[in-house]
């Protein structure tokens, strides 16, 4: 009998790592509940997420249902798994407030409705009531120091350390899934390769204390072709808050994809079908400057991540700041996001302004487009300064309303590529 089809896509897309025995005769015969958990560490999931996501997204495509588990109760301890060393440990209120703004970003990648409807539960919901005698007495006892010794998330930090409060966090894991079992169903748990023997413990209680049967599948851990972890660079991890990683600076990650890793990508992180991937790929062979892997690349997941607006958006700043786009066709997303990614200066507008004023306004220290107001005058003189696209002379000349973008907006470029953004208040 063939493998699941929800099987052989993982594996064409170079997801999958391992799964249990059976779990393709188990996808095969109805509807199967998984679920991924989520540490709330951070206001926010990191590219680096995408992978397990894009798990449960497949999920739901061929008729399972998708859990997303947001760990308000483990993320007081801590997932040592991948860790060299132990985690500060946050407040409260911090994992309440991460856990929140976390739940909020899994929502958009499935769909809640329908019969095999997406879920999103809190694991706060069962770990914070528990009390040490309870978990030790029903939990504990299933599980000899032996067998939890000889799993790779405690074995690769014996050396290092190990706290007691880390060392239990797989017994927590463990009795995540006995409860998702119990409360939705969840007999297949998901998660990064490093996470096999956090889930193999859980389907061990399930089958000791309900005398049931459960799964695991996990996916590759992604790095790129450079030998360098995904999801990282020199600016540090790349968010999908936007207050965190802007949805221009997000494109531009993407589109600054390795030329070697962009069909990897590409499987990973969209849902396009194998023969446009693979179009995708030879383009980027017979022409890889013009980046057309890169560019759809950016798009889908953009989107995704962020909606179509600020895809939108995201590409007109690219179009602009890499000298092809005409800033009078900017939309007022793109001048907003614009406020993020340059320079920007206020300036009151009651009066009547010239542009002079303007030039005045960028001028200065720190981060002003000139250094100094004779910086500016001389730049004027040589033609080399321009406001919304029209080259300006050293003459003051007023400025009317019809050329503030979107009412209040006027865009001035120094040179080729050095821009300043000023917000004019009326």
């Amino acid at each position: 009998m063939p493998p699941h089809p929800l099987l052989e896509e993982l594996r064409w897309r170079g997801l999958l790592s391992q799964h249990t025995d059976g779990l393709s005769d188990a996808l095969g015969r109805g509807m199967v509940s998984g679920y991924v958990g989520f540490d709330p560490s951070a206001p926010s999931l990191h590219v680096g997420n995408l992978v397990p996501v894009m798990g449960l997204v497949h999920l739901q495509r061929h008729g399972h249902r998708p859990v997303f588990l947001a760990g308000g109760g483990t993320g007081m301890i801590g997932d040592p798994s991948g860790k060299s060393t132990e985690r500060l440990l946050l407040s409260p209120d911090e994992i309440a407030s991460n856990t929140a703004r976390i739940r909020t970003q899994l929502e958009h990648f499935v769909d809640p409705g329908g019969r095999n409807g997406a879920l999103v539960r809190n694991n706060a919901d069962w770990l914070a009531p528990l009390n040490a005698i309870e978990f030790m007495r029903d939990v504990g006892k299933h599980f000899t120091v032996n067998y939890m010794m000889q799993k790779e998330s405690v074995k690769a930090r014996l050396e290092a350390g190990l706290s007691y409060t880390e060392f239990s966090y797989m017994l927590l894991q463990a009795y995540d899934y006995l409860q998702l079992y119990k409360r939705d169903g969840v007999t297949l748990q998901l998660g990064g390769s490093d996470q096999w023997g956090n889930i193999t413990a859980g389907i061990e209680l399930i089958r000791r204390t309900a005398s049931a049967e459960a799964h695991a599948l996990t996916f590759q851990l992604l790095t790129t072709a450079a030998g360098t972890k995904f999801g990282k660079t020199e600016a540090g991890a790349v968010w999908l808050d936007p207050d965190r990683t802007s949805p221009y600076q997000f494109y531009q990650f993407w589109i600054n994809a390795d030329d070697r890793d962009a069909a990897q990508l590409l499987r990973f992180f969209t849902l396009l079908d194998r023969a446009h991937i693979d179009a995708l790929d030879g383009a980027t062979r017979e022409h890889p400057e013009a980046r057309e892997a890169q560019r759809t690349l950016a798009r889908e997941v953009t989107e995704r991540v962020h909606g179509a607006a600020a895809l939108k958006a995201a590409e007109e700043v690219s179009q602009l700041l890499f000298g092809k786009g005409d800033p009078r066709s900017l939309s007022r997303g793109a001048l907003q996001l614009l406020e993020k990614e340059i320079p920007t200066f206020d300036v009151n507008g009651g009066k009547e302004l010239d542009t002079q004023d303007v030039i005045n306004a960028v001028s200065g220290e720190g981060d002003a487009l000139f250094n100094s107001r004779s910086d500016a005058r001389r730049a004027l003189e040589q033609g080399g300064v321009y406001l919304n696209g029209d080259r300006l002379s050293v003459e003051r000349a007023t400025i009317e309303k019809g050329q503030l973008l979107h009412g209040n907006y006027l865009l001035v470029r120094k040179g080729a590529r050095n821009y300043a953004l000023v917000r004019v208040s009326r």
